[in-house]
């Protein structure tokens, strides 16, 4: 048997991946909000951490 075949018996496995995949798309949504939203200056100060030792 396929595991296709499995998954179809499983009652509500559909949810599954509706819900894995609202998750994978908020994620990257609220990350590319983080990214346009933060000041260039933010950005700068972070790059020079590893080489103020």
């Amino acid at each position: 048997m396929k595991f296709i075949n499995y998954l179809e018996k499983v009652s509500g496995v559909d949810i599954f991946g509706l819900t894995s995949l609202l998750i994978f798309f908020l994620f990257f949504v609220v990350m590319l909000t983080w990214v346009f939203k933060t000041k260039k200056k933010s950005y700068q100060e972070i790059s020079r951490i590893p080489l103020d030792n």
